[in-house]
């Protein structure tokens, strides 16, 4: 299996700045611990907007929607192109928002096969610019995906140029809904609105959360997400850092949330997952340096996982 690494620093879809700068800490973790990892395989970096931060914003409800849609497609279009080459992406990226980009590139790669979401994130990012209370598109990847405004829930009133751009993100590479909601698996979701707890439960979709994993068992509840997705031909995996306990692991990360899982967990579940033989492409985002008090732990956590879980993925045929 040919890895090809797809640096994604973008951080305009968060509320805080400096995950743009993960990329680049996750590489000096590497160097600090001596590991070839970056050296090894080869990347792409994805052409970046981050000056757009320096602009009024006028969309504020979804705010740098229009920047945000082109990362996003800027993106889907790497992640596309590299499946069809039959690379396997490990996409790294800075904000959430790109999520929304790489599922609208496995789609565009396989538009004929069900994508099933396996969403590893103390956030269920399935606000829309109706719902959202802050306006940051990196709590929207997933609603896009699905193509729901979940409009029941509506706190906004939103222009029309942001509805305009918000459709257009909807259908990034193919018109309109990416995933079906019975195909994506949360784990660790526990920091949420009332506008995405109504969606969940609507859609009812399935959210382990860190207890009830510790509870049941970890690999009681990574078969059951498996048998969940069985329909699902291909399997996207997203990783965001905040996953982790903040106060076992680090707070370097945009919003930081406790409790959650340690990093020897999000290796057993993503390597369960990877076991499969259904993942085409893995995300990390959300890796913060400039929030980290702890020096470069947060980046130093990440890399550990990426390192085990891409010894996983070599041994894909």
């Amino acid at each position: 299996m040919a890895i090809k690494i797809i640096k994604n620093r973008s951080d305009i879809g968060a509320g805080t700045r400096g995950s743009d700068m993960g990329v680049d800490a996750m590489e000096i973790a590497a160097i600090n611990k001596t590991s070839e990892y970056f050296s090894k395989y080869e990347f792409e970096d994805v052409l970046t907007e981050n000056e757009s931060i320096y602009n009024k914003v006028n969309n504020s409800f979804a705010k740098r929607i229009s920047s945000v849609l082109n990362q996003c497609t800027r993106l889907s279009n790497h992640v596309k192109v590299n499946l069809r080459q039959k690379n396997f992406p490990i996409v790294l990226s800075g904000d959430h928002s790109s999520a929304l980009g790489t599922i609208s590139g496995v789609k565009g790669a396989f538009p004929n096969q069900r994508v099933g979401v396996v969403w590893i994130d103390a956030h269920a990012d399935i606000h829309s610019p109706y719902t959202s209370p802050s306006g940051n598109i990196h709590g929207m990847p997933l609603a896009a995906a699905l193509s729901e405004d979940n409009l029941e829930a509506q706190i906004n009133e939103v222009s029309r140029e942001t509805a305009d751009l918000w459709e257009r993100m909807k259908n990034i590479e193919v018109p309109g809904t990416k995933v079906l909601a019975e195909d994506i698996v949360y784990f660790g979701v526990r920091d949420t609105e009332e506008p995405e707890d109504k969606q969940i439960e609507k859609l009812d979709i399935k959210n382990y959360m860190v207890a009830e994993v510790r509870y049941r068992g970890l690999e009681v509840c990574v078969n059951e997400a498996l048998e969940r997705l069985s329909d699902c031909d291909v399997i996207y995996i997203s990783f965001d850092v905040d996953s982790m306990d903040c106060d076992m692991i680090s707070y370097g990360t945009g919003t930081p949330v406790p409790k959650g899982f340690d990093q020897y967990e999000i290796i057993q579940i993503i390597n369960k997952i990877i076991q499969s033989k259904k993942v085409v492409c893995v995300e990390f985002v959300e890796v913060n340096p400039l929030l980290d008090f702890k020096g470069n732990k947060m980046a130093e956590t990440a890399f550990e996982v990426l390192e085990e879980i891409t010894k996983e993925i070599e041994k894909l045929p």
